[in-house]
């Protein structure tokens, strides 16, 4: 059976990949910062303000890679990790100080760290790469820094986790934002301490207008109403959170520590966990708290259930409480150890940063540890770190090594897995009312079910799926399972939860926060947008401002006034459209620039280049269509081809024309341009074409995978001249599903394509 489905997070795995780039937080990029104070004393100045305890910021101008930010504010940050005796501190800068929306790619504030306790400076941006690929978690890369001339040296440069951040990952900007702050006294992680908020103060830091009373019927409902906790709290993203932290020997967070992390209220109300400060993972904080210090032997082998039983921890023991979330949590660790750590990933990964930052570890004159200690910590202790308790830092595989076998050879780990495979629905186009089958072959499973969500809802629905020959599935007891549900108007995400009595999985294995999806195809659709539009066309008034296209495919007219779009999950009826009608077969533009006096159609929101959503609802805040999008390109749009119905790619700006196929990529060393790939076609069966133009000589690589882990290579780094290129390629072997071609021009590693197929 072939179906069209495809993960929800395909793009941000790109990003991830460096495939598409990341901006300022592209990891192939050191940045540059320079900073300037008028003040001479300006390391003095800095270092009253964090005696002060006020959070106060010195006003000076930012140079980035070249660019000038006027008016920023600039503080040192950070709690062990700064010293006043120290020369390299971690800073936070804020461009937006003084100067409201002067951003960079959507970031109003930069925050800095300086390595301390990572001897291999790398612990803090591999955290971050590995987090994002189960949770959200921040970008993360690094800078070298001057001040006033004087060169401070090599900064890790992490995103911070503000109300842009939450827009980009929950869709959502109002909704209540906490920070964990330290433990006062032993009162855990997540305790109920009363209704009154004032108790809670100096374990939590309000960063919204709103959310006291939120927390408090959280922790409320946690501990003393656990049968609820669903309605309040992601449990899913936390389990993810909980078993990243206990895998990597996190100590420095709230498995053990109330500090180092989020919690931001998403559409659903739920408060999601986002993790903080990741430089002391890997065992670098070996402090338990109420049990002293960990050897490295005790590191290596703690316990899974790290504080499964301690009621002073409910952000634990209140969480993995009954035998399925145990099993959720066995499950995901499992992918994470399975994914990164077994296969030595994360070993690979890490010797490529540091090769990245070689040169400039080696330049930096004020670095808190040797070069040499740079090079050994990833295999072995370093000890003599910075004042003032210079503990020993151990080897990254020296810890994780012994750890994956110790938790490989742990009795959870050994259960029988529940095997999930050849997960399909049909019809394969799917249109508004339409009764959809789901099926998916299960061996040794007890209980099977579908989970899916509707026009984004965070929140998903289970249904049972059967074995009993009634469900569409085949014939009875043949380990092919079905389910059915109806399809609204909006796409529907969706994965595969089963279990037996020992054990559990996920299909995709990094569900919820990644899942596959159902292209429901309705008259009204969102067909394309510019969020960055400095060239391309402009609006009644002659500015070059964001845009977004509609398209009508059905037979009918479509009377808009009721209709609302919004950038927001938490406030879908932000902009509502006037008295307009879209004819069938036409196209609209919305010009999302906030200039609501303006003559045409104008909401009162702008996009952001680095990602967020476009929510197009009816009447009844039913969700109409909605995309959800990562970091886009300059005068490059994102649009559905085929035109009104296909997914979303990469291409040339088609204002109120029909979408034209493939899409642009123009390289970042500008001496390679790609105007056009196109692979076709699609849905293919015996052959497949790749079309390509060249301005200059390059060399190709092409293949393909599927989503069980097999691969064909079809142009293994083969030279082409400049000019027009058709390839053909036999694929009449290939067994049926969803493929993904890989289009890498291997001369410039940056150059690389995905395109989702279906045989």
């Amino acid at each position: 059976m072939k179906s069209r489905f495809k993960l929800l997070l395909f793009l941000s795995f790109l990003l991830q990949m460096n495939l598409l780039g990341q901006g300022f937080y592209d990891m192939n990029t050191i940045n540059t910062i320079e900073i300037v104070f008028e003040e001479e004393n300006w390391n003095e100045i800095l270092h009253q303000y964090v005696a002060n305890g006020l959070e106060e910021r010195l006003t000076g101008t930012a140079i980035i890679n070249g660019v000038t930010f006027d008016s920023v504010g600039v503080r040192y940050k950070g709690n062990s990790s700064y010293s006043p005796n120290r020369i390299k501190n971690p800073l936070n800068i804020k461009l937006d100080y003084i100067i409201e929306d002067q951003e960079l790619d959507g970031f109003g504030t930069i925050k800095l760290s300086n390595g301390f306790k990572d001897p291999s400076m790398v612990r803090e941006a591999l955290g971050y790469e590995i987090a994002r690929k189960y949770f959200h978690a921040s970008l993360s890369n690094y800078a070298d820094v001057y001040i006033n001339g004087f060169h401070m040296g090599l900064y890790t440069s992490n995103q911070d986790v503000d109300k842009f951040f939450m827009q980009n990952h929950l869709g959502v900007t109002e909704n209540a934002r906490i920070k964990g702050e330290m433990m006062q006294g032993n009162q855990g992680v997540w305790k109920y301490l009363g209704a009154d908020s004032s108790i809670y103060y100096g374990q939590y830091a309000l960063e919204s207008d709103f959310g006291w009373n939120k927390l408090v019927g959280f922790l409320d409902t946690l501990n003393n109403h656990n049968d609820y906790l669903e309605n309040v709290l992601n449990v899913d993203r936390l389990i993810w959170k909980i078993a990243y932290d206990i895998l990597v020997v996190n100590l420095d967070a709230p498995i053990n520590m109330a500090q180092n992390y989020y919690i931001f209220e998403d559409a659903a109300s739920r408060f999601n966990i986002i993790p903080w400060d990741l430089n002391e993972i890997f065992g670098a904080f070996n402090n338990v708290v109420g049990g002293g210090s960990l050897s490295l032997y005790q590191m290596q082998t703690l316990d899974p259930f790290f504080n499964i039983s301690n009621a002073n921890y409910p952000i634990i023991s209140k969480v993995l409480n009954n035998s399925r979330r145990k099993k959720i949590f066995i499950a995901h660790t499992k992918t994470m150890l399975d994914e990164i750590f077994s296969n030595g990933w994360y070993l690979e990964r890490a010797l490529e940063i540091q090769s990245i930052i070689d040169a400039a570890v080696q330049n930096d004159p004020n670095k808190l540890y040797t070069y040499e200690q740079f090079l050994s910590n990833i295999y072995n202790t370093a000890g003599g770190g910075p004042p003032p308790n210079q503990m020993s830092v151990p080897g990254i595989t020296q810890l994780m090594d012994a750890r994956i076998q110790f938790l490989n050879n742990h009795q959870w780990f050994q259960y029988v897995n529940p095997s999930i495979s050849d997960v399909n629905f049909s019809p394969e186009n799917v249109t508004s009312g339409d009764e959809i089958t789901f099926n998916a072959l299960v061996e040794d499973a007890v209980t099977v079910e579908l989970a899916y969500s509707i026009g984004g809802n965070p929140v998903f629905e289970r249904a049972t799926m059967f074995d009993d020959g009634n469900h569409n599935d085949g014939a009875a007891n043949d380990d092919i399972y079905g389910a059915l549900i109806t399809a609204g108007n909006a796409d529907i995400n969706f994965y595969i939860f089963a279990e037996n009595d020992n054990a559990a999985s996920f299909s995709p294995a990094r569900a919820e926060y990644e899942t596959y999806q159902v292209q429901v195809s309705g008259n009204l659709v969102i067909n394309e947008f510019l969020a960055d539009n400095e060239t391309t066309v402009t609006d009644q008034s002659g500015e070059y401002d964001d845009w977004i296209e509609f398209y009508n495919n059905g037979q009918e007219s479509v009377y808009l006034q009721g209709y609302y779009l919004s950038d927001d999950l938490a406030e879908p009826n932000k902009w509502a459209f006037p008295d307009t009608t879209i004819q069938p077969g036409s196209f609209l533009i919305v010009w999302a620039d906030e200039d609501l006096e303006q003559s045409g159609l104008h909401a009162d929101f702008k996009l952001s280049k680095s990602g967020e959503s476009i929510i197009l609802s009816n009447a009844q805040l039913e969700v109409v269509d909605i995309v959800t999008f990562e970091q886009q390109q300059t005068d490059i749009s994102w649009g559905r081809y085929p035109n009104g119905s296909g997914d979303f790619v990469f291409m040339t700006p088609t204002f109120e024309v029909t979408n034209a196929s493939g899409f642009i990529y123009i390289s970042e060393k500008e001496e390679i341009k790609v105007p056009l790939i196109e692979v076709f076609p699609n849905p293919f069966t015996e052959n497949l074409f790749i079309h390509f133009y060249l301005e200059n000589p390059v060399g190709i690589s092409v293949f393909l995978t599927n989503l069980k882990g097999q691969s064909k290579t079809l142009i293994d780094q083969q030279s082409f001249p400049i000019g027009n290129h058709q390839v053909k390629f036999e694929t009449g072997n290939l067994s049926p599903g969803v493929w993904i071609c890989h289009v890498a021009f291997t001369d410039q590693q940056k150059n690389s394509f995905y395109f989702k197929l279906v045989k």
